[in-house]
């Protein structure tokens, strides 16, 4: 089996109270994050990270407030957070909810021959929810590391994480996803 690790949106505009759209408790998911990042790159894993990427005048800021606007700061990853300059990494900007709105992601998880995705970040309902739905349609199993993960509705993200489950994939503790 053939196991990517997908990083969706941690980036601080979400993470930090400081940040524009920040999701409550984010913060206490950094240390999991960083942690499944390093085991990936140590272990050679395919990590996939990705990240909002906006314009200032973004047509998503009529339904959200103006966030991960491109080259600010609130854009980036917790340096704690990004692995060895020569990981297999890959960072999949986006502008929508759904990362696979992107036309750079369906080809990489063809490159990679995944078959099995570990899922963590933010937000559970949201664009991690986007993730899930979209990777379980191409046929890979997803497991979500439940630590490291943070919602801003709870029954939404339940809901999300029941989907994971009903669907075959487990919920993880990072401890066990560190044991892929």
């Amino acid at each position: 089996m053939a196991t990517v690790f997908f990083d969706v949106d941690t980036q601080l505009d979400f993470l930090y109270p400081s940040g524009a759209l920040y999701v409550p408790g984010a913060e206490s998911i950094v240390p999991a994050v960083a942690r499944l990042n390093q085991h990936a790159a140590s272990r050679g894993i395919p990590l996939i990270s990705t990240v909002d990427a906006h314009s200032e005048n973004d047509p998503e800021f009529r339904s959200w407030p103006p966030h991960c606007v491109t080259h600010t700061l609130g854009q980036r990853k917790p340096a704690v957070t990004l692995p060895p300059a020569d990981a297999r990494h890959l960072v999949i900007e986006k502008q929508h909810v759904d990362c696979f709105t992107s036309p750079a992601l369906e080809p990489a998880l063809a490159s990679l021959g995944a078959t099995h995705a570990v899922v963590y970040g933010v937000v559970t309902e949201i664009c991690v929810h986007n993730a899930i739905v979209g990777l379980q349609a191409r046929g890979l199993r997803v497991d979500v590391v439940a630590e490291a993960v943070r919602h801003l509705a709870e029954p939404a993200a339940r809901a999300t994480l029941e989907r994971v489950t009903d669907r075959g994939g487990r919920l993880l503790t990072t401890a066990e996803a560190l044991a892929l």
